[in-house]
């Protein structure tokens, strides 16, 4: 199963780190934050990524692309007059990477359009490249393999503003919608699966995925919440950032299975 990051947003709120870079390459303990849940999905076994890119894309290529020199014991042999790199050992994981510029100013679910070509016609994981979780993703893989929905996005009991959620008694998701500050309600956190089927609810690069599509979506009873009473937290905020910093430095990061 393959696993798409929306990675091509502006990072506005975080803009002291996100003018240099897109946020999701914002590093915390060493690494962009995009590594670190590309991690998570990799301790389940989920190794195949689409990054949809867009805000200094070129970034996020040049990264991959020098991250296997990066993770590797090289010798350099200037010696016979030429340039031979050895390659003694290599530590980086089974992963297989595709980029994708999605457009500087698409809306999510425009992103998310814009890579189906890539996905193919089966279920995919889709998250955002900024917030970690320890979620089990098999499980949440196993929920909505179960329920038959189109949809599955993970849901959290957290006071942030990220779209609210109605839940009814048999989780399914009744609707959807933006986040006032005196709701207690839960949130929709990402790490969704979801069915081919969902291209057919975008239309395009003006397309909000966490509006018409999901809307659309909990009106006819197609999108479910597999409810997380674990970590997660989002990285919107430098003091996000520093707190996110904090857990990796002192050993607790809860989205941290990987040794």
């Amino acid at each position: 199963m393959k696993v798409v990051l929306l990675a091509g947003g502006f990072g506005t709120r975080i803009s002291e780190e996100s003018q240099y870079k897109p946020k999701p390459m914002i590093e915390i303990g060493g690494k962009p934050i995009l590594w670190h849940i590309m991690k998570e999905y990799s301790y389940y076994g989920f190794n195949e990524f689409i990054i949809c890119a867009g805000y200094k894309q070129y970034v996020i290529k040049e990264w991959f692309a020098d991250y296997f020199l990066h993770n590797s014991d090289i010798t350099f042999d200037f010696t016979k007059g030429g340039n031979d790199m050895i390659i003694h050992e290599q530590h980086c994981e089974p992963w297989k990477v595709t980029v994708v510029d999605t457009g500087l100013n698409t809306m999510t679910g425009g992103r998310i359009k814009r890579v189906q070509k890539y996905v193919g016609d089966e279920p995919f994981l889709m998250t955002y490249g900024d917030g970690v979780c320890d979620v089990d993703m098999n499980k949440l893989v196993e929920f909505h393999k179960e329920h038959g929905k189109i949809a599955t996005l993970t849901a959290v009991m957290l006071e942030q503003q990220k779209g609210v959620l109605d839940i009814g008694g048999d989780n399914a998701v009744k609707s959807f919608r933006e986040k006032s500050h005196t709701d207690g309600a839960p949130i929709n956190a990402g790490y969704m699966v979801l069915n081919p089927e969902i291209f057919d609810y975008i239309d395009g690069d003006d397309t909000v995925f966490e509006r018409e599509p999901l809307e659309r979506l909990a009106k006819e009873g197609q999108l479910m919440s597999y409810m997380h009473k674990g970590f997660w937290q989002c990285m919107d905020t430098k003091r996000e950032m520093d707190m996110l910093e904090k857990y990796l430095a002192t050993g607790t990061a809860p989205w941290k299975k990987w040794d």
